[in-house]
């Protein structure tokens, strides 16, 4: 049985650590949470030899040990806390190749904790490129550690990573920063309370404290006999401490550490120049959004038809060779139709997220967040609010815990409200169905109508937040930093396990959610009070027995579906949705998609293949459906009304249940759930009878 090394990969965000991650552990992998709160938790198995196999974790991004977020204050519990079962045998410290100063504040605060740190610098197949040179032996004498050179692009490096953890005992952990020198009176009163504790680890104690006083968290040690200073002085010292530990930092850096301006590229900055300029930047931006939902469509389209095509197939193919009865029925008319109804969807899904992994992955998403920043300000939001807002367009549940990293808690309320009014994955099953079938397939009609949408979600987002930012009292002063990461190409094989791992998510959590409602609405649907859905065959047949010209086994059916239960429960509702252009059938998808968003179409594809054998796909079932008039009912004012209401309203219970989560009270979700309800319905109101 191999001998267990537990390692901590950590570092800074957009170091690479990822992609390093990915090949540490060949992508055998699990994400959950940190018992208790809600922050993703990843790790990997790493086969060293026969005799050892390291267990990785793969903490969150963190510039320093000096916390500010609650994601950085799992980092700093996890490893103060030996009894904790991700304690670490030993740390790998990964640092970018070009912002090395900023990766070593991390790495000597790592140092601190007296834990074996291994520093990995990755990326250094642009170190010739750059002009860069490192002295690694005299690097490692100066840090008292081991130093390996990796790049996660050619995939080198990573044998000698290998070699030194499993010498990892071999690793001096002797502290290089004295923390004392920044206050002595104040450390050495602190020794002379716990002689048997480490100073700095008493110390990171006390700032969390500070940081985190409503934060209820295990406590590693009772600090409360020695937090005399107040949290003002505390954050002077943390000030301080960063000051002096950069002093060492330069001092280091300096002795092996050297750029050839010559050899050093100056593409990046000629790019910034253009991609943040205060016009052409957004004209660039909005560009590229437009190539994505160009692109969503016209390379979506041909494997969305053979989905969609196939499922309806596969119904078919049950009724033609499974005995008749309810169990078939309920596989053919229920479970297949409803399932398929999201799964037409993934390449369009799958699509996005490969566009917005690119984005990421290549350094522009940050371009973003920083010019965005100039114009969010006046709607009391913050660059930082950009993140949950582009988070929103995967899901609004990971958005809303984005806003952690607000500290103002004006703004991370403001964005938590504002946020789902962003266009999800989720919407975009609603989206693409109406899309096709009211809006023309010419030029890019389409493309542009589904951008739009999008652009109507984040015009919403910032309306709402002025008037919350005019609304709410409070301090609304706050500043914005960020780090520019260097332009890097896309490592095809991260984008990719990041689309396969959100795709993959998407499916296993909505399918769950469309299993259960494709049930329910089957059973509601195939069974009726009373005599009108009982003797539904023979009045029916009664009354059109006459007439040769109609489809008598189509009018039974829909006779039968309209007296069903769920048909009552949609009559109730209609006199209340028909002024928006809805139907009964529209108004039950409506309602169970409160569970969920993209489970319209798939209650929809229930309905409609209800006790009907004909090989149709859910496309022309919809297209074919009429008013009691005789005219269609999916018009374009019906289909941009229906879109519209998905584009304002809250229907997303997991949504609901988050916000409660991290605003700590029912009151925001509420008043959030009711308010975006109302004006979804006045807005398709308005929308559907001005286009009457």
């Amino acid at each position: 049985m191999p001998q267990k090394i537990k390692v901590a990969l950590l570092g800074s965000p957009n170091t690479g650590k990822t992609s390093v991650f990915n090949i540490l552990t060949k992508l055998n992998q699990k994400v959950g949470n940190y018992p208790g709160i809600t922050v993703e938790k990843k790790e990997g198995t790493w086969i060293l030899n026969r005799q050892f196999k390291a267990k990785v974790f793969d903490f969150p991004g963190c510039y320093s040990l000096n916390a500010n977020s609650i994601d950085e204050s799992i980092v700093i519990e996890t490893l103060l806390n030996k009894n904790d079962p991700d304690h670490p045998d030993v740390a790998i410290v990964v640092a970018d190749v070009e912002n090395l100063k900023r990766s070593l504040l991390f790495f000597t605060q790592i140092k601190g904790l007296k834990i074996p740190a291994i520093l990995a610098i990755n990326m250094a197949d642009r170190m010739k490129k750059k002009g860069i040179e490192i002295d690694l032996d005299r690097l490692e004498k100066e840090l008292n550690t081991k130093v390996v050179l990796l790049s996660a692009r050619r995939n080198t490096g990573f044998d000698q990573l290998k070699q030194v953890l499993l010498n990892h005992q071999q690793i001096p952990n002797k502290e290089i920063f004295d923390i004392s020198k920044i206050d002595s009176n104040y450390f050495s009163n602190l020794k002379k309370l716990f002689p048997k504790e480490s100073i700095y680890r008493l110390w990171l104690l006390i700032t969390q404290e500070a940081n985190f006083t409503k934060l209820k968290r295990k406590r590693v040690t009772d600090t409360s006999d020695f937090q005399t200073l107040s949290t003002a002085s505390l954050k002077k010292l943390q000030q301080k401490e960063t000051i002096q530990r950069y002093v060492l930092i330069n001092q280091v850096l300096k002795k092996t550490f050297t750029v050839n301006p010559l050899k050093a590229s100056s593409f990046g900055a000629t790019l910034d120049r253009i991609l943040l300029h205060k016009v052409f930047g957004y004209i660039i931006f909005f560009g590229i959004l437009m190539l994505i939902f160009e692109s969503i469509y016209d390379f979506s389209s041909i494997p969305m038809d053979f989905i969609d095509e196939s499922f309806s197939q596969l119904s078919h193919w049950i009724y033609s060779h499974l005995p008749s009865g309810n169990l078939t029925n309920l596989v053919a008319e229920g479970l297949i139709p409803g399932i398929g109804g999201v799964v037409i969807f993934v390449p369009q899904i799958a699509i996005l997220y490969f566009f917005l992994a690119l984005l990421e992955e290549s350094g522009y998403m940050s371009r973003v967040i920083f010019l965005m920043d100039r114009g969010l300000r006046k709607f009391g939001l913050s660059g930082k609010s950009v993140i949950p807002l582009v988070s929103g367009t995967a899901c609004a549940i990971p958005a809303v815990m984005a806003t952690r990293n607000i500290e103002n808690w004006r703004e991370r309320l403001i964005t938590i409200l504002v946020t789902p009014f962003t266009t999800c994955a989720a919407r975009l099953p609603v989206y693409a169905i109406l899309i096709a079938l009211v809006i023309p397939d010419k030029g890019s009609y389409q493309s542009l109508t589904l951008m739009g949408l999008y652009l109507v979600g984040f015009g919403a987002a910032l309306f709402t937040a002025w008037v919350l930012h005019k609304s709410f009292v409070g301090d609304k002063k706050s500043f914005f930093v960020i780090e520019m990461p260097s332009y890097k190409m896309p490592l095809l094989k991260d984008v990719l396990y990041t689309v396969w791992e959100k795709t993959r998510t998407f499916i296993v959590e909505a399918g769950k959610i469309i299993l259960a409602i494709s049930i329910i609405l089957w059973v509601l649907a195939t069974n009726g009070p009373g005599q009108n859905f009982k003797l539904a065959e023979e009045m029916i047949t009664n009354q059109y027995s006459s007439d040769q010209t109609i489809d008598l086994e189509a009018h039974i059916q829909a006779y039968k579906l309209e007296n069903s239960y769920i048909g009552l429960i949609g009559r109730s509702i209609e006199p209340a949705i028909a002024p928006l252009g809805f139907d009964w059938k529209i108004g039950i998808a409506l309602l169970s998609s409160f569970a969920a968003r993209e489970v319209f179409v798939g209650t929809l594809a229930t309905i409609y293949s209800v006790d009907s054998e004909k090989q149709e796909t859910i496309k022309i079932k919809m297209t074919n459906e009429k008013r009691a008039d005789g005219t269609p009912l999916f018009t374009l004012a019906t289909g941009l009304s229906l879109m519209l209401f998905y584009a304002f309203a809250l229907q997303c219970m997991s949504t609901v249940a988050i916000v409660k989560k991290e605003t700590k009270t029912w009151k925001w979700p509420i008043i959030q759930l009711f308010s975006m309800t109302f004006l979804a319905y006045v807005i398709s109101l308005s929308v559907f009878q001005l286009m009457q």
